[in-house]
């Protein structure tokens, strides 16, 4: 039999919320702040002349970032309501959502309404040395926390079935956290984080193979699963704050691949 995970991850979107203390100013003098003069975006102007000038490309990629998040705030009321639904109906008639809303309750733990909540989720935009333009983008797509419950960041998602996929990759989280003792952040070590974080991109369906070909464009076919979880991840692991960089979360998620790649609990196997 595999060890249990011990452990439960709240995701990149509640890891990187935890890691922004931490990080402090240092964080905050990395992001990149909008000036119309370099990137061509302008939010004084109306949105179809700021959409006019990434057709006609006098916008830089640094420019379309910010009128995607200016985009966002507009429509933030819609998205939140579009998700809502959504989030309504996967619980009326998914069959993931429904198995592991009752997995969860069988753990004495409560997923509904009151505590899966839609948001918008600003992304940030910092520099990165790294990046071949000298620039990252950081977004999320949801996020478990155990004191508050489960974030689907509206912005983000999609259509329905992108949230199922956001929604039972969280869940998987939340009966982790129920069924093991969870060091969230990694006081001890990071091999909890990695292993919630393999469990969850390979139950909930986010690394099919369709996913991956038509909406990622990665059209690998053999070990295209595998490649997917791992990727996956690994990048989780490194939001985490005790986490250095993507060698040190390479390795842990090496560590414990094995184990937890075959522990498909509470699932019987791998469906979807």
């Amino acid at each position: 039999m595999p060890h249990p995970p011990d452990a439960a991850g709240i995701g990149a979107a509640a890891a990187d919320a935890a890691a922004a203390p931490a990080a402090g100013a240092a964080t905050a003098a990395k992001q990149v702040v909008n000036d119309p003069a370099r990137t061509g975006f302008d939010p004084q102007t109306k949105w179809w002349m700021n959409y006019f000038r990434i057709l006609s490309g006098q916008m830089t990629p640094e420019g379309q970032f910010h009128y995607r998040e200016w985009r966002y705030r507009v429509h933030e009321e819609r998205d939140c309501k579009r998700c809502e639904q959504h989030r309504d109906w996967l619980f009326a008639y998914s069959p993931v959502v429904r198995f592991l809303r009752d997995k969860v309750a069988d753990l004495n733990g409560r997923l509904d309404a009151a505590n899966i909540v839609c948001r918008r989720c600003p992304a940030r935009l910092e520099v990165d040395d790294k990046a071949a333009d000298g620039l990252a983008v950081h977004r999320q797509s949801g996020g478990f926390s155990p004191g508050h419950g489960i974030l689907i960041c509206a912005n983000e998602i999609r259509d329905r079935k992108h949230l199922e996929d956001t929604l039972a990759h969280e869940m998987v989280h939340a009966w982790d956290h129920l069924r093991w003792n969870v060091d969230w952040m990694g006081d001890k070590d990071l091999k909890h984080a990695a292993c919630t974080e393999i469990r969850a991109s390979m139950l909930s369906g986010e690394c099919r193979w369709t996913r991956e070909a038509f909406t990622r464009g990665n059209w690998t076919l053999t070990q295209q699963f595998q490649n997917c979880v791992r990727r996956r991840a690994i990048q989780s692991v490194m939001a985490r704050p005790r986490c250095k960089d993507d060698v040190q979360a390479t390795q842990v998620v090496n560590q414990v691949w094995d184990s937890c790649f075959s522990d498909t609990r509470p699932f019987d196997e791998v469906y979807r």
